[in-house]
């Protein structure tokens, strides 16, 4: 799509409060995520408003079965180098398991440690009602929070499976209540994965903060995906919420074997690409 006034990115340095002022005039947030300085820089220079610094490392980039395995140190390492690539877009980076469920002191420590040590603007934390006590206490410091509800990929081993959440009515309360609850704790926005379009929406308008959805649905606030999902790139699974805006799995494997070939070949190097 080719860029218009209408659909050009705001030039200013995007804040948590800008994302709020995004959502009361109805513009959509595009987020998206990244583990590195050269992709951190193309999406910022595309337009993206928010790069997550995702917990998702443990499988794209690690080749982990879960995000379960993730460290602080590993977060920290891939949060530094995202921060490095970015000027405009906010920068938030994931909380790893036992990062922040031992007690609220901790949680704090390892958040002041996230922004002072990688550069990120914010950080994000999984769960409702339960950490809303430490959503306060990180929150009354001074350091952003982001909350996730709905499939919770730290909580797999609880689930058991990556499908829907919230198709019942008993756990469709449960994340209209725990939202409600991490706005008042003092969220500045929430991630609602995998949960039927109709509820997304509906939590989408009852809140002040804006929601962004994956795989919930068109009616939120914005929408994030996995960049190396949505580019083709990590191909294990295909869930039906990614678009693949790109194969690029298939173009670097047929890029390595051109290359393979040119050198069994002795047709690489060139004359021309010699010294």
């Amino acid at each position: 799509m080719s860029s218009t006034p209408e659909n050009r990115p705001d030039p200013r340095k995007v804040t948590t409060s800008r994302l709020v002022e995004m959502k009361s005039r109805g513009e959509q947030i595009a987020a998206l995520t990244a583990y590195d300085q050269i992709m951190a820089s193309l999406l910022d220079a595309a337009g993206i408003d928010l790069i997550l610094v995702g917990d998702s490392a443990a499988m794209v980039v690690q080749g982990l079965d879960t995000t379960v395995g993730v460290t602080m140190d590993h977060m920290l390492y891939h949060a530094s180098l995202v921060s490095r690539g970015v000027n405009r877009a906010l920068v938030v980076g994931d909380m790893p398991f036992m990062s922040f469920q031992v007690n609220p002191d901790e949680a704090l420590r390892n958040a002041g440690r996230m922004v002072k040590e990688s550069g990120v603007e914010a950080v994000k934390l999984e769960g409702g009602k339960v950490i809303c006590r430490t959503v306060k206490r990180i929150v009354e410091t001074g350091i952003p929070v982001m909350g996730h509800l709905g499939l919770t990929p730290q909580s797999i081993h609880k689930f058991g499976t990556y499908q829907v959440r919230a198709t019942e009515e008993e756990e469709a309360n449960e994340i209209r209540r725990d939202a409600q609850l991490l706005q008042e704790a003092g969220v500045f926005a929430i991630v609602l994965e995998k949960i039927p379009a109709e509820l997304a929406t509906e939590i989408s308008g009852d809140l002040e903060v804006p929601v962004i959805g994956i795989g919930a649905g068109g009616g939120c606030d914005g929408q994030i995906l996995v960049s190396h999902d949505m580019l083709g790139y990590y191909t294990e699974f295909h869930p039906r919420f990614v678009r693949r805006y790109a194969e690029l799995a298939d173009t670097m494997r047929g890029a390595f074997e051109h290359f393979v070939g040119d050198v069994k070949a002795r047709e690489f190097p060139s004359v021309d690409e010699s010294y």
